[in-house]
């Protein structure tokens, strides 16, 4: 057995190993993912000035009887489409401690279709 550390300090060690390479700057913002079981929530970053340009989360989609990935698809047009209306355009994405599968590369896929490029 492992003695590394438990799946919190390993998810956290994750994240930051991302996070030290992905930069939100206010030209090019971050655009950062968290997901529990029940929900994901998705926010536009600018790590210079340390504040939130744009969010939106599944709870914010209208539509009920949505399966996960669908929601995750909507959550991201829905933050590409506030995005836009804050004049953002272009960021980097932060997957965060979660591998580019299922439900993330749904919003970010979503938030593409919205008119985000990354």
């Amino acid at each position: 057995m492992s003695t590394k550390g438990t799946q919190n300090s390993m998810r956290a060690r994750r994240a930051t190993r991302v996070r030290s390479k992905v930069r939100g700057t206010a030209e090019r913002p971050r655009l950062s993912v968290f997901r529990s079981n029940r929900a994901i929530w998705a926010q536009v970053i600018d790590d210079g000035n340390g504040r939130t340009m744009a969010s939106a989360a599944s709870i914010h989609v209208a539509e009920k009887g949505l399966s996960k990935k669908d929601q995750a698809t909507k959550v991201g047009e829905l933050l590409a489409e506030r995005a836009k209306a804050a004049g953002i355009e272009h960021v980097v994405f932060d997957r965060g401690p979660y591998l580019y599968h299922g439900r993330v590369k749904a919003l970010a896929d979503g938030a593409r279709q919205g008119g985000l490029d990354f």
